[in-house]
């Protein structure tokens, strides 16, 4: 366990494309170490030899000061990688050996092209999720319920309880056309549905959140003001919740969840109905 007082340990995402499979791997991996302080810095098209080495000597010039930084890569291109492994760091090859054993597995050479595994060769999922996206940014925050038919879900909630983030993560991520509905003062009037949601009961997932940790968000947003003060948010996360219940929506707490994790969530509720 790292001390209270320990410097963060330099994490380099070193990637020959955008780097987010790299990061995100690096940051599944680390999260299993939730004591020790990190810092992380992304170099991202690193492509060439000439590049891997202002990497090498960025490394070099932190291993000066008495750090070992490191370096999560998905570079496949050896001659880039050595430059890497030279460099005074902890160095994690994430395809490297992944690959070599497919090869031997399938008995074919895996193209080691640079960004292959971002290459938009699958276009028709590549056009849903960019269709699936700009459906959530139509019908965000209540708008365009018109639309709500051609939804695959819709996310109910109070305001800032997660449900444009999730809407959009959906979509980016894995082409789920995701509308969301903030309910309000007079949908808690009603104690029913909002009359927008009720011919879609099958597509709704509600969310909720623990109301101090709304009234945390909400006081960043707008400080001292009604909307932002805990007693609001009591009311309105309760009242919420007992819509969820007569209604008989299925519901996720956010409170101290990711977006991944509750769009997975969602996912796997979606895929059981």
């Amino acid at each position: 366990m790292s001390s209270p007082t320990a410097q963060p340990r330099t994490v380099l995402i070193v990637s020959d494309h955008t780097g987010l499979t790299a990061e995100t791997v690096a940051r599944a991996l680390l999260a299993h170490f939730p004591d020790q302080p990190l810092k992380y810095i992304q170099r991202s098209f690193v492509g060439t030899v000439a590049a891997a080495q202002g990497v090498a000597r960025e490394v070099a010039a932190l291993a000066s000061r008495g750090e070992r930084p490191l370096i999560f890569t998905t570079i496949t291109d050896a001659s880039v990688l050595r430059e890497l492994d030279m460099a005074p760091a902890q160095v994690f090859d994430l395809l490297g050996p992944g690959l070599t054993r497919l090869e031997g597995e399938l008995g074919v050479p895996a193209s080691r092209r640079v960004g292959r595994h971002h290459d938009m060769h699958d276009q028709q999922s590549y056009l849903a999720r960019m269709d699936a996206l700009d459906f959530a940014l139509a019908t965000d925050d209540g708008l365009g319920d018109r639309q709500y038919g051609l939804a695959d879900v819709i996310l109910v909630g109070v305001s800032r309880a997660g449900k444009t983030p999730t809407s959009l993560f959906l979509a980016l991520q894995h082409g789920i056309r995701a509308s969301n509905y903030p309910l309000a003062e007079d949908d808690f009037e009603r104690e029913s549905l909002p009359i927008p949601l009720e011919a879609h009961r099958a597509k709704l997932h509600g969310l909720t959140i623990d109301p101090r940790r709304l009234h945390a968000i909400r006081t960043q947003r707008k400080p001292a003001s009604r909307y932002a003060s805990l007693e609001q948010c009591e009311h309105e996360v309760r009242r919420a919740e007992r819509l969820f219940q007569r209604a008989g929506v299925p519901v996720r707490d956010t409170t101290s969840a990711s977006v991944e994790e509750i769009a997975a969530g969602i996912l796997a509720q979606v895929r059981r109905g």
